[in-house]
C-alpha cells in the first residue's frame, strides 16, 4: 500500500524509512534510522527526482505506481549517484522503458558504470543553468562537486520555488510522519543529527559547501528538500545560518570539549579533574571517551565547540587506537580554527602528546595551549600545578 505524501499542489514525497539499519554507510550509528527521500511532480510530463536505497524499494514503487495511475515516466533527474539514491535506477528503467534520464555528464559516467539496463538514447545531459520545463514546472540545475561527491548538482523548481539540494541540508534520523522540519523540534532535538551527518557526510569539503550557498543565494527559495532528513519550509534562514558556520568552520559556541582515552582510568582521572577546575570558571564542558562514544559524535561535538582538548596514553610506541580513530576523522573532516589542549600518559615513554600535536599543528588556523600534561603511569599532586595552568589558559582564551 502506498506511503505517498502530498507536499504542494502537485508535488508529492515518494521516499521511506529504514529503521532496522543500525550503521550509515556501515560505517555511521544511526540510532534513530535513515530516511532515503524521493520526490515526485505530476505534471504534464511526469517527473521523479532521485530514486532510494534498495532497502526501501518496494514502498517506492508503489508510490510511483499510485501516483502514475497507469501512465508512463518521462523523466528521471538524477541530482547524486551514490548509491542510497541511485540503486533503484536500473528497475525504474526496467518498469518505465520510455523514461529519460535527466543529469550531468559526470553523473552519467558513474550511471554507466553502477546501472546496466540505461542505453545512450535516454540520456538528456544538462550543464550548469540548463532548463528544463514539464508543462507548469521549470526546473534549472546547478552544479555542486563534492558536497560530496563530484558528479553532484542540485535542481530548483521556479514555480513552487523548492531547492532539491541533495545531500545538502541532510540529516540523520527516519522521519515518524512528520515530514517537515517545522512540525518537530528541529532546532532544539534534531539539529545534532543533521550537524553530526553534515560534518561526516560533507564536513570535508567546506570551501565546495561554501561555493553551493553562494549559488543559492540568487534562487528565491520558499523549501528545501533534501535527499535525507526532513522538508524545511519555514525559518529557512536558521538552518542556512547553520550551514555557513559549518562550512566556514567557525564555532557555534565557546564551549570545551575533552575527549579522552583511557586504559585503566589514570588518563580519564586527569580529563576529569581538568573538566572540573573548568566548571568552576563557569566554562561548560562536554566530555567523551573516545571508547565508548562513536568518533562521528565526537567530531560532531568539535564542530561545535571552540576548544578541544585531547587525552590520551600511549600505546604500542604510539597512540592508543580509539584517539587515533579520532584524530585520523579530526585530520580527514579538515577541521580548522580551533583551540586545542593536551594530556598524555605514558608509564615509561611518553609519545601520545607529540603524537597529537604534529597532526593538529597542519589543520588550518589551529592554536595549541600550553602546558601540556604528562602523565607517567598516575596523576601525582605535583602535576595538579600544570592542569590548573590549562585550565586558566583555556579560560583566558575562551
Amino acid at each position: 500500500m502506498f506511503q505517498y505524501r502530498k507536499i504542494t499542489n502537485d508535488m508529492y514525497y515518494i521516499g521511506a524509512n529504514d529503521r532496522r539499519i543500525s550503521l550509515f554507510e556501515s560505517a555511521y550509528p544511526v540510532p534513530y534510522g535513515i530516511s532515503y527521500n524521493s520526490y515526485f511532480v505530476d505534471d504534464k510530463k511526469t517527473v521523479v527526482l532521485d530514486t532510494v536505497d534498495k532497502s526501501v524499494a518496494k514502498t517506492y514503487f508503489e508510490n510511483i505506481s499510485a501516483l502514475l495511475k497507469g501512465r508512463t515516466l518521462d523523466y528521471l533527474i538524477i541530482n547524486h549517484m551514490e548509491p542510497d539514491h541511485s540503486a533503484m535506477i536500473d528497475e525504474l528503467i526496467s518498469k518505465y522503458p520510455q523514461v529519460k534520464i535527466v543529469c550531468n555528464q559526470k553523473s552519467k559516467g558513474l550511471i554507466l558504470q553502477f546501472c546496466h539496463a540505461c542505453y545512450e538514447d535516454q540520456f538528456l545531459i544538462v550543464n550548469e543553468g540548463d532548463i528544463l520545463n514539464t508543462g507548469s514546472h521549470t526546473f534549472s540545475f546547478y552544479f555542486a562537486p563534492m558536497v560530496h561527491w563530484p558528479e553532484v548538482m542540485v535542481t530548483y523548481d521556479s514555480l513552487d520555488k523548492v531547492l532539491y539540494s541533495a545531500d545538502a541540508f541532510g540529516t540523520f534520523g527516519a522521519l515518524s510522519g512528520n515530514l517537515f522540519a517545522d512540525e518537530t523540534d528541529f532546532f532544539n532535538k534534531g539539529i545534532d543529527e543533521a550537524r553530526r551527518y553534515y560534518t561526516n557526510i560533507v564536513g570535508k569539503y567546506g570551501p565546495q559547501v561554501s561555493a553551493l550557498l553562494k549559488k543559492a543565494e540568487s534562487l528565491d527559495i520558499s523549501m528545501i528538500c533534501a535527499l535525507h532528513g526532513p522538508i524545511f519550509r519555514k525559518d529557512l534562514n536558521k538552518i542556512i545560518e547553520k550551514y555557513l558556520k559549518w562550512a566556514t568552520y567557525t564555532p557555534e559556541d565557546k564551549e570545551v570539549v575533552i575527549a579522552y582515552a583511557s586504559i585503566y582510568g589514570n588518563t580519564e582521572n586527569a580529563a576529569q579533574i581538568l573538566a572540573n577546575l573548568l566548571a568552576e570558571k563557569g566554562i561548560r564542558v562536554n566530555m567523551y571517551d573516545t571508547s565508548v562514544t562513536h568518533y562521528s559524535e565526537i567530531l560532531s561535538q568539535c564542530f561545535r565547540c571552540s576548544h578541544v582538548i585531547l587525552a590520551a596514553p600511549t600505546y604500542n610506541g604510539g597512540l592508543f587506537t580509539s584517539m587515533e580513530q579520532l584524530l585520523s576523522e579530526i585530520k580527514a573532516h579538515n577541521l580548522s580554527g580551533r583551540t586545542f589542549g593536551f594530556i598524555e600518559n605514558g608509564s615509561w615513554g611518553p609519545l601520545a602528546a607529540k603524537i597529537m600535536k604534529e597532526t593538529v599543528s597542519n589543520l588550518k588556523n589551529s592554536t595549541i595551549l600550553e602546558p601540556t600534561v604528562t602523565v607517567k603511569s598516575s596523576l601525582k599532586e605535583i602535576q595538579l600545578e600544570s592542569l590548573a595552568d590549562l585550565a586558566n589558559n583555556i579560560a583566558g582564551s575562551i
